[in-house]
């Protein structure tokens, strides 16, 4: 859409509506003005630019005529006198070439550079002195009209009329200076129309004539290129005729070599640069290296260039293991690690090339480095996040700054290479002291990063910071645990896993220091990371950090529908019928979890069970579980299907319950009431959250409503579309 456009009558200019849309004009204004003044620069870098490569093509045509072909021989033949010839002749095409090029920058500043210069000097600058002028006069109308509405009515008439004919003065010159500025923005608007893009078009002009000539220089040219070519072509098949004479000497020079190459008493020796860390800065440093295959022993000698080759002190040790370093992971070529049996840590070598590489690693029986899994939810992304948790439950839990303390990058990288490798994970001992608590942290962060999407998908991602923005507490909880059931099965598992650790660790808060608020700044970003990054998206950080409080704080709450179901006790209360219309109808936010069927005042009499549900939570690496109690009221009408039925819409969300189970007062053998092709009321309003759903308000009609393969889900017609329908939320008529 354009800019809006604006009107001229006085009672306009002073309007609240004129003024927003003199604005935007202001604003285009001040844009165009800015593209005008990075064009101009640009334009200006790009012939300084052109005039570089000029001068750089001259300088190279300048060498190629300098240049003299010397042939062997008292005599040249026709080809090679045209071989000769051929540098010249390239110089003399870039030099005719450079000549149109620089016609062409010279151009370009009077045809491009000066008529933008001249149109945002003399226009746009123009506009802006007139801004300033109504700026001014504004003011001043302002204050005089402030002033005379201030005065007294006690006043003489003749000092009131005097005043009102001042006002209309200050109004007249005002509203004449207003429509100046606006026929001068107007004016500016029209003309960068043309004045600015003619411009270009007058540019784009030249370098088409550049290109265009240089299409007329290579016709010209082709000439002698394929006199050329043929010369190139005569000379080639002559050298091809004397190669068997080339090839015999060849033969001579192998059959008697002049030095002959002495066999090492090492098994590898030669040149290597060690990474050294001293005062805090990665040096590195040349060494005479020998190694023996049998001892497997490295010798090192230092070599300092500076005395005069003097070798320095040796040092020797024994070889654990060698590894090629890969390219990523460090800014040196040919690079690879070797471990000691007697000496700590890891030393990083640096070989000659990749050739000299080969053989030390060959020499040396050294491995290719482990490529880390990539991050899944399978079997072996679980299998290391408990690994993980495990070791900073048992070893870690109290150690200030858990998971704001980061490992170093090297080290984590490492542990999730061997870590998730199916052929080294059996090996790694996380009770070893090299592998400390933060670097363990840092692995469990780097690979709920690494994962394709984030933990809590990008799908649900807006919902989850939506749900953190509502008002009501309660409503915010149950909303996030609603969401928190609907993400994958993997996905689900392995956040209840991390929210069960980091509860722990905000167990014990006291020691390490991390309350649920320090978690949820840690893990937030982490596993509600959105899809781009956006402001929008910063803006949103801290209602993710909002979303990871709530898992952690309500940790148990938030898996225990979840969890095995064990029917204990049941027992059976004849209660009066209550009418589904007294309690308030539940919104969108507060739907429910699980489904229960909601009695119809054409039930005639209605039995009520009320079951008491043990729920056990089964702990991470414990055999200890916590044992709640709930009790569940399930209302059961004489036509209604048996609860333990596993059709029945009372149990919606159990399969069919062990025994002992809960009895019903309807007689055993009356059947279930077909439902297949009914009409149905709405209940309650629902706005669907899937397009698999019928969003529809209370007392609704549905047509066709029959059994749908969700459990707790019917499927109906509305204005003939086809969908799901909460089934405690209808009645059936």
């Amino acid at each position: 859409m354009g800019l809006p456009a604006l009107e001229f009558s006085d009672c306009y200019l002073d309007s609240p509506q004129f003024r927003e849309r003199l604005k935007s004009h202001e604003l285009e204004l001040d844009k165009t003005n800015k593209f005008i003044k990075e064009l101009i620069k640009d334009g200006k870098a790009l012939i300084q630019a052109l005039k570089c490569l000029s001068t750089a093509k001259r300088k190279f045509a300048d060498s190629l005529n300098e240049f003299k072909f010397q042939c062997i021989g008292d005599a040249e033949t026709d080809d090679e006198i045209c071989i000769a010839k051929s540098l010249q002749e390239f110089a003399a095409v870039l030099q005719n070439l450079e000549d149109e090029r620089t016609r062409m920058i010279e151009n370009a500043n009077d045809v491009l550079i000066m008529p933008l210069e001249r149109f945002r000097k003399e226009q746009i600058s123009a506009a802006k002195e007139a801004k300033k002028k109504y700026d001014k006069e504004t003011e001043k109308y302002c204050a005089v009209l402030e002033k005379h509405l201030s005065l007294s009515a006690r006043k003489k008439e003749s000092h009131l009329h005097e005043a009102d004919n001042q006002v209309d003065n200050v109004r007249q010159h005002f509203y004449a200076v207003s429509l100046e500025y606006v026929f001068k923005v107007q004016e500016v608007q029209e003309r960068k129309m043309f004045d600015f893009v003619e411009p270009l078009l007058a540019f784009l002009q030249g370098l088409f004539t550049y290109y265009h000539h240089g299409y007329e220089l290579a016709k010209d040219f082709n000439h002698f290129k394929t006199d050329l070519t043929i010369s190139i072509q005569n000379t080639r098949n002559r050298f091809e005729s004397t190669r068997s004479e080339v090839e015999c000497l060849m033969r001579k020079m192998k059959e008697n070599p002049h030095e002959h190459k002495s066999v090492s008493q090492h098994t590898m020796e030669g040149y290597l640069f060690v990474q050294e860390k001293r005062s805090f800065v990665s040096t590195w440093v040349k060494y005479y290296c020998t190694y023996h295959r049998e001892p497997k022993r490295v010798t090192m000698v230092l070599f300092d260039p500076k005395s005069g080759g003097k070798m320095g002190e040796e040092e020797s040790f024994m070889l654990k293991s060698c590894t090629r370093r890969k390219t990523d992971s460090i800014e040196k070529r040919f690079c690879f690690d070797v471990e000691a049996v007697d000496r700590p840590g890891v030393i990083t070598m640096q070989a000659l090339s990749e050739e000299d590489r080969r053989l030390w690693m060959e020499a040396m029986d050294g491995r290719e480095p482990v490529g880390y899994h990539v991050a899944q939810l399978d079997v072996i992304g679980f299998n290391v996040m408990k690994k993980f948790i495990y070791a900073v439950d048992t070893r870690g839990i109290n150690e200030q700054g858990l998971y704001r303390i980061v490992g170093v990058s090297s080290r984590v990288q490492k542990l999730l290479s061997l870590a998730m490798d199916p052929k080294t994970c059996a090996d790694v001992e996380l009770e070893n002291p090299e592998w400390e608590i933060k670097t363990i942290t840092s692995a469990i962060k780097h690979y709920l990063r690494m994962l394709p999407a984030p933990l809590m998908t990008y799908q649900y991602q807006r919902s989850f910071i939506k749900a953190a923005k509502l008002d009501n507490p309660e409503a915010r909880v149950t909303e996030i645990h609603a969401l928190v059931h609907r993400l994958p099965e993997k996905n689900r598992q392995m956040l209840e896993l991390l929210m069960k650790h980091l509860a722990n660790v905000a167990n014990h808060h006291q020691q390490n220091l991390m309350t649920v608020a320090n978690l949820g700044v840690v893990f937030g970003p982490t596993l509600l990371r959105p899809q781009e990054e956006t402001v929008a998206a910063i803006m949103d950080i801290k209602f993710q950090n909002i979303v990871v409080e709530i898992l952690i704080e309500h940790n148990e709450r938030s898996w225990c529908f979840f969890s095995t179901v064990v029917l204990s006790t049941n027992m059976q209360l004849n209660l009066p019928r209550r009418r589904s219309t007294e309690s308030k109808a539940p919104s969108c936010s507060e739907r429910p979890l699980t489904l229960f069927h909601t009695p119809t005042h054409s039930q005639k009499s209605e039995t009520v069970c009320i079951c008491t549900l043990q729920i056990y939570f089964n702990l991470y690496n414990t055999s200890s579980a916590i044992n709640c109690t709930f009790y569940v009221c399930v209302s059961i009408s004489a036509t209604s299907p048996s609860p333990t039925s596993p059709r029945s819409p009372s149990w919606p969300m159990f399969s069919a319950p062990s025994s002992p189970q809960p009895t019903s007062s309807a007689s055993s053998d009356s059947s279930p009431v077909s439902i297949v092709g009914r009409k149905a009321r709405a209940l309650y309003a629902c706005k669907a959250e899937h397009d698999s759903e019928l969003s529809f308000i209370a007392g609704t009609i549905f047509e066709n409503v029959h059994a749908s393969r969700e459990p707790g889900w019917l499927e109906g017609t509305l204005d003939g579309r086809t969908g799901l329908i909460p089934e405690n939320y209808v009645e059936f008529l």
